[in-house]
């Protein structure tokens, strides 16, 4: 095959790293502090929010899904643990049952995935497109955050020592060996994705629901039930989120989480996932959360204004497409290539002697 094809191929496999190394490279010469070891702790930590949502988003996006979802999910999600924290549960007559920091993450968690599981089911039980259905949950979600204490936020979720539910903070800006705990997460999570598409049947399935549905049926692929799940694995991270960035503010807003679901969906095309469906990697979409998430902070640092912040990320973004319809098309012709290079070698064969 044509080497020109094959360093063409290599580069544009490797365009998402290759981007994030322009990134930094650019702003370490514009921005002196950029690189220092407390910059880049703080950056990651941003990282985490945008790649926790893009793992989720990865897995929905291969199987030819979307999830526009899962920004309203995290602001619903934050203001339930708010409430939790501030105003407990109430049980009968003036009595409030107070829960502890770990049995808020796990109730916001299981509402998180209660939400993505509603999504899968709509989609895949009643017929409903992903877009409509998951925009349709969002504008519920949000509704839902907005009128869960009347527009208003909850402040100084410290909680209170009698009660037995302080420490929400240490989920949001704790740290473990010097790493903040989001970032902890962010790990293990893109460990799990890794784990369930390249170790696991389930990972198979999820290739082949958005490769070739119909195929994939035929082959007797669950299509319903793995649809579900990526829906409510990516509500899981929704929720997490959502906990993450209340318990950095220590606030609890209704309208937390206002356009993470395009900053996830942008990380996840630039890491080389086909909104087709069908191919993609989650360690791809965190390298695309990483150029994102460094993108913006480098434009803050630089004091570029909000506004040229949106349209250069909406650039980046359209260009990623772009990129990525160009590698489809090289790849085809390099498929191409390589069949005629293989008749060629067969038609150069000695024939066998007859006997």
């Amino acid at each position: 095959m044509n080497q020109k094809y094959r360093l063409y191929m290599t580069l544009l496999k490797a365009r998402t790293f290759i981007a994030l190394l322009i990134v930094v490279g650019f702003f370490s010469f514009m921005v002196p502090n950029f690189l220092t070891v407390s910059n880049l702790l703080i950056m990651t930590q941003h990282v985490a929010i945008t790649g926790l949502l893009a793992i989720g988003m990865t897995l929905v996006i291969l199987t030819g899904g979307i999830d526009l979802s899962v920004g309203a999910v995290a602001g619903f999600c934050g203001m339930i643990a708010g409430a939790l924290l501030t105003s407990g549960i109430p049980l009968w007559g003036d009595t409030l049952l107070f829960l502890n920091v770990p049995e808020v993450i796990i109730v916001v968690a299981v509402l998180g995935i209660v939400m993505g599981f509603i999504n899968g089911t709509v989609i895949t039980r009643l017929g409903v497109a992903p877009f409509i259905c998951t925009l349709g949950l969002m504008y519920v979600a949000r509704g839902a955050a907005l009128l869960f204490n009347d527009g208003s936020t909850y402040a100084n979720l410290v909680g209170m020592p009698e009660l037995g539910n302080t420490g929400f903070a240490t989920l949001g800006s704790g740290t473990l060996l010097g790493i903040y705990i989001p970032i902890w997460l962010m790990v293990g999570f893109l460990l799990i994705g890794l784990y369930i598409t390249r170790k696991t049947p389930l990972g198979r399935y999820i290739y082949a629901a958005g490769g070739n549905e119909s195929a994939a049926r035929l082959a007797g692929v669950p299509v319903i039930k793995v649809k579900v799940f990526v829906y409510a694995f990516s509500g899981l991270c929704a929720a997490l989120v959502g906990l993450i960035v209340a318990s950095q503010l220590q606030t609890a807003h209704p309208m937390t989480g206002n356009m993470f679901e395009m900053d996830a969906i942008g990380a996840t095309v630039l890491g080389g996932t086909a909104l087709a469906g069908g191919r993609g990697r989650v360690s791809g979409s965190i390298i695309g959360a990483f150029v994102i998430v460094f993108l913006a902070d480098g434009m803050v640092m630089m004091g570029v204004s909000d506004f040229w912040q949106m349209v250069i990320k909406g650039l980046v973004i359209v260009t990623a497409v772009v990129v990525d319809q160009f590698q489809q098309r090289l790849q085809s012709k390099v498929t191409l290539l390589r069949r005629h290079e293989l008749k060629q070698a067969a038609s150069a064969l000695p024939e066998a002697p007859a006997r």
